[in-house]
């Protein structure tokens, strides 16, 4: 006989019910068991504490899961109340093993928040993801405690992802927004802690070359980098001046979530010399790199070479569009994007 599910128990703190019902969290969890869902948590971060009572039960008769905004003070509050006791998962969108191979085109485009990838049409899809970003920045940001004029981050995240792909350049950007660098920062730490953009921090080896030490930047979603680029349409898409680096970061986020890196593990190389790698993936001594080409047929390049030769990769992987997997060198392998998954579990045994 299979064994009976035990019961969920969901609460919703955007629920004004619910809210008032975990006033009084003695009452509300302490008697139920099971797995118990506490959605937006960062309404009523004073739970934190009751959570460290409960799960230090015996027995744990009750598991909690508990969801909500990224922010800093939150995952702070949450180490220092439950420390030893609590684990994270960042949850993404939609990827390309869940949306098919088949729609890779159409995931890329509109990207993985599932309310933008599943709209009835590529327009009412860019309606959500610019009212998704409305209310992020009215509603969400000052949620989480920040300060930061709603009308400056707008701003500035325009201007990011006009530098998507590029090495950041706080001065740059501080001189054209009339500000100083420390606000440029500020809001560059704000949008990256709450994932809607990625630093990949420099990677510095001891060669006699002198290597970039500036980080890389890219807006996560490729959904919302098109959106801030007013981009509507795949055909509007392919003809866009920055269609290669979307596509980079596009393919560059589904194998980091796939090889399950933390973002303290993963960097971007480059020297003043000119050579060059779109992802270095630290795991304990051995590395790993990516680049990331827009095309079907990827070659082998002078900078793929350095790379493996400056860093001493344990395996270059060159991610690409088309359909074939082939060796390039030894080591080096160009594999489709819809190839990937498998070809990890390959050269992470090696």
């Amino acid at each position: 006989m299979p064994q009976k599910a035990k019961k969920i128990h969901w609460f919703d703190l955007e629920n004004p019910v619910d809210f008032e019902t975990l006033k009084q969290p003695n009452l509300a969890l302490a008697p139920l068991k099971g797995l118990v869902v506490l959605d937006e948590i960062q309404r009523n971060p004073g739970l934190f504490p009751y959570l460290r009572v409960l799960a230090d039960r015996p027995e744990e008769p009750a598991k909690f899961l508990i969801l909500g905004s990224a922010s800093p003070s939150m995952r702070r509050q949450s180490n220092e109340s439950l420390a030893g006791r609590i684990s994270y998962h960042e949850l993404g969108g939609i990827n390309l093993d869940e949306a098919g191979a088949e729609f890779k085109d159409r995931l890329w485009l509109r990207g993985g928040f599932p309310l933008s990838y599943l709209a009835a049409s590529d327009q009412n899809s860019l309606l959500w993801r610019q009212e998704f970003m409305a209310q992020f920045i009215d509603r969400d940001i000052p949620a989480l405690g920040s300060k930061v004029p709603g009308e400056a981050l707008h701003r500035f995240w325009s201007m990011l992802a006009h530098l998507h792909g590029q090495l950041f350049n706080a001065a740059a950007l501080a001189h054209a927004m009339d500000i100083t660098r420390q606000p440029v920062r500020n809001y560059l730490d704000l949008l990256t802690d709450t994932y809607m953009v990625r630093q990949l921090k420099p990677w510095h080896e001891n060669i006699s070359k002198r290597q970039v030490k500036a980080p890389k930047i890219y807006i996560r979603d490729s959904g919302l980098l098109h959106a801030l680029l007013g981009i509507e349409t795949s055909e509007v898409l392919a003809r866009h001046p920055k269609v290669g680096l979307s596509w980079e970061s596009f393919a560059m986020e589904y194998c980091l979530r796939f090889t399950r890196t933390r973002h303290l593990d993963a960097y971007v190389w480059a020297t003043h010399q000119g050579a060059e790698l779109d992802l270095l993936v630290v795991r304990g001594m051995e590395k790993f790199g990516f680049e990331f080409k827009r095309t079907a047929v990827p070659a082998l390049t002078r900078s793929m070479r350095q790379a493996m030769e400056d860093l001493k990769l344990n395996y270059l992987t060159v991610v690409h569009a088309g359909e074939r997997e082939h060796s390039l060198a030894e080591n080096v392998r160009a594999v489709p994007l819809a190839g990937f998954a498998a070809h990890w579990e390959k050269i992470r045994k090696i």
